[in-house]
């Protein structure tokens, strides 16, 4: 039972904490679910907020034995194998209202090829609290945003992913240049128009954001895409259910091979986590293979494949920009698909520098400045 709007705790008999929800239903709380919250010196290291007992040692039977509340928003627990504790009201409704899966951030909200009001601040070195939520809220929901007036300097696409998270190293070191060069390892250093499509995928785990810094754009062409694959997902899984559970179930084998490198992973196109939600778009049409499954088996599976992808490349669904000098978009590699339209690279020079950073930076982040703008707020209650 998770929260909902209006949930309440109150004491029910015997010696229960009940949940209630806004419609009257009521359900207490299991005892083990409420001892291994315990939030007091005994239970846990008030610094690391880590636990100093672990839960699988308490007993299976345990019971509430008394119950009272001292205080308006909290209440005071006796449990059968005698310890006490007391819980806010609070802390309890907001980790009752976290859905499986949940990790409270701002949840993902999907887009298509309309959407027109593109997520562009100004950049800043040293951001406000208050400007730098913003930005990540912007981030966690559309999965992506465009920073203006960073400096075109070699190397800044570190610095401003430093702000965000630590950087992802890869093969193509800690930062990489995308321009067009003779003897290409990769079809991303080259000027022909590129697909949508997610990188790295034959990695593991995948890296989980990426940054990309416009040094210089001389060319007329080259534009940037985007394309949310989460609300493709979720529309072929509407339309086409088939087609949908085909790509959730189906690992392919991504590839990679340089001369300094060979890397394989397999993935579904479409993964979901334990709950059966979106969790992420594995996707390039220029590295999967499919493995030899019987002949029914592959024509329902391409089938499925060509249903997305051309989704995937539909004006319905990507968006187009020009990344100017200084612009550096960052986004989700995870849950969007990038791409570019082809340029030619005789009317001058295209230099893009790029890096990856861990995806679970923003959402510390976010985490760690909520926490600081809810302390102060206590301190201003309390002055």
């Amino acid at each position: 039972m998770t929260m909902q709007l209006n949930a309440r705790l109150r004491i029910g008999a015997p010696d229960e904490l009940l949940l209630e929800s806004a419609d009257g239903r009521a359900e207490p709380l299991h005892p083990l679910w409420l001892r291994e919250r315990c939030r007091d010196a005994v239970s846990m290291d008030l610094r690391t907020q880590q636990r100093l007992q672990d839960p699988s040692d308490f007993a299976p039977d345990l019971k509430v034995t008394a119950l009272s509340q001292p205080a308006p928003g909290v209440f005071h627990v006796t449990f059968s194998d005698g310890h006490q504790a007391s819980f806010s009201a609070a802390d309890i409704l907001a980790e009752a209202a976290l859905a499986p899966g949940s990790h409270d951030c701002p949840a993902p909200r999907l887009w298509d090829g309309s959407l027109r009001d593109l997520p562009r601040v100004r950049w800043r070195s040293e951001p406000a609290d208050d400007e730098l939520r913003a930005w990540l809220e912007s981030f966690l929901t559309l999965g992506f945003i465009i920073f203006e007036g960073v400096p075109s300097e070699p190397g800044m696409v570190l610095k401003v992913g430093a702000q965000f998270g630590f950087t992802r190293e890869t093969n193509f070191g800690a930062l990489f240049n995308v321009r067009s060069t003779p003897d290409a390892n990769d079809l991303a250093y080259t000027s022909i128009a590129l697909d949508a499509h997610t990188d790295n995928p034959y990695r593991t785990p995948v890296p989980g954001i990426q940054l990309l810094h416009c040094l210089v754009n001389q060319t007329s062409g080259g534009l940037s895409t985007l394309v949310d694959g989460f609300a493709v997902a979720q529309a072929l899984r509407n339309r086409e259910p088939e087609a949908f559970r085909i790509l959730a179930t189906t690992p392919v084998r991504f590839k990679y091979l340089d001369t300094d490198a060979e890397l394989t992973a397999s993935a579904p196109p479409i993964e979901l986590d334990v709950t059966g939600e979106l969790r992420a778009i594995h996707f390039s049409p220029r590295l999967d293979f499919v493995p030899l499954y019987p002949r029914a088996q592959l024509e329902a599976y391409y089938r499925a494949r060509r249903l997305f992808d051309h989704s995937l490349r539909a004006p319905d669904f990507e968006i187009r920009f020009l990344l100017k000098d200084g612009d550096l978009v960052m986004f989700d590699n995870c849950r969007l698909l990038h791409g570019r339209s082809g340029f030619d690279p005789a009317e001058g020079l295209r230099h893009l520098q790029g890096c990856y950073i861990d995806i679970d930076g923003p959402r510390s982040l976010y985490r760690v400045l909520r926490r600081r703008r809810e302390r102060a707020g206590e301190l201003r209650r309390s002055a």
